[in-house]
């Protein structure tokens, strides 16, 4: 049997209620030259059971733990056969030709490392929800044009425009450029392992395209929960590692003054009740959100010498300039209000 042109990994955990519209969709695709992967992180809620009886056509790979999305990935790149590798959160629905139009862009660019797709909401298929990815000064990174609608938004793009780096949500990968600069850091466990990956790559020379023809729809957080202290833990602490792994050397010496930015804005913002602030401070009790933020510093502190000799093999094999990645990085700078859906 010939070996796919395309592998889709999907990291599952308790996803049972997503599994089937994420499932049916990729049945679906007009373009049929894949496998689909799904690594189970353990699941307790028959997850395994669901898709070996109805999906015999999925490769399962069942963990005894949960080994995390970086952890969940990693593995599942083992059993990955294709020449692209694409990541698919399980919480997603695509269109019926969105593969045939990430595999057209990534045929026709090979100097491209990542496809990512125009991402919209599940409930409301005009909002999007992604983009793309920008960065903001500190580490922190979010998708491009988030809550904002598509139908006002279109006339700016191209079928195909470079961007920074797109989400693990949904992405399609070249698997040389993987074999360059490798895959997930499974330190990271969860959340902002796509941007560090989407900087090394640039970092390792390769370019990054958003195919706004290629659709799929996303129920933001379903899986991860929107602002859960476990998230927040781990997204203050990775979001560090990011910078010091890969932020130009001028950029990374001023995370910490822009720590400090990001702090009084969201202040500002979860008291006002704004943009995701409402959201925020009615998820988890004020205790718990500074006790996560803290337990998350302390972490990547702890850490930092460990992302340090990373970077320093980033580095050393770095393919384009310090100069021009901080140009990348301020082309795709996002401000902290942005982060937050707070209109400046």
């Amino acid at each position: 049997m010939s070996t796919p042109k395309v592998s889709i990994i999907i990291v599952n955990w308790n996803g049972i209620s997503y599994l089937p519209t994420c499932l049916d969709s990729l049945e679906s695709q007009s373009y049929r030259d894949f496998e689909t992967i799904i690594v189970d992180n353990g699941s307790h809620d028959g997850s395994p059971e669901l898709i070996r009886d109805n999906y015999p056509w999925v490769k399962l790979i069942t963990l005894p733990v949960n080994r995390g999305f970086s952890g969940g990935n990693n593995e599942g790149l083992k059993h990955a056969g294709g020449e692209y590798i694409v990541v698919l959160n399980n919480d997603t629905e695509a269109e019926p030709g969105w593969l045939a139009e990430l595999v057209a862009v990534a045929d026709a660019n090979p100097a491209a490392g990542q496809v990512g797709c125009r991402i919209c909401s599940m409930n409301d298929h005009d909002i999007i929800d992604s983009l793309g990815h920008g960065v903001c000064p500190d580490g922190m990174t979010r998708g491009r044009f988030r809550l904002r609608r598509w139908s006002t938004l279109e006339d700016r793009f191209d079928p195909v425009s470079e961007m920074l780096f797109g989400t693990a949500c949904v992405s399609l990968y070249r698997r040389a450029a993987l074999d360059q600069v490798g895959f997930f850091d499974d330190d990271m466990f969860a959340f902002a392992e796509d941007s560090d990956l989407g900087l090394r790559l640039r970092w390792g020379g390769w370019k990054a395209l958003l195919a706004t023809d290629a659709v799929v729809y996303h129920k933001y957080s379903g899986t991860g929960g929107v602002f859960s202290p476990f998230k927040l833990y781990l997204v203050e602490r990775n979001h560090y590692w990011v910078a010091v792994k890969n932020f130009p050397l001028a950029m990374l010496l001023m995370v910490p003054f822009y720590t400090v930015v990001r702090y009084l804005v969201q202040v500002q913002v979860v008291l006002a009740g704004k943009g995701s602030g409402g959201e925020f401070a009615a998820s988890v009790s004020k205790w718990e959100i500074i006790r996560a933020l803290l337990k998350g510093t302390f972490a990547a502190l702890a850490g930092t010498p460990r992302m340090l000799a990373k970077r320093v093999r980033i580095m050393k094999s770095a393919r384009i300039s310090s100069r021009e990645m901080r140009a990348l990085m301020l082309k795709y700078r996002m401000s902290f209000y942005e982060l937050l859906d707070v209109k400046e």
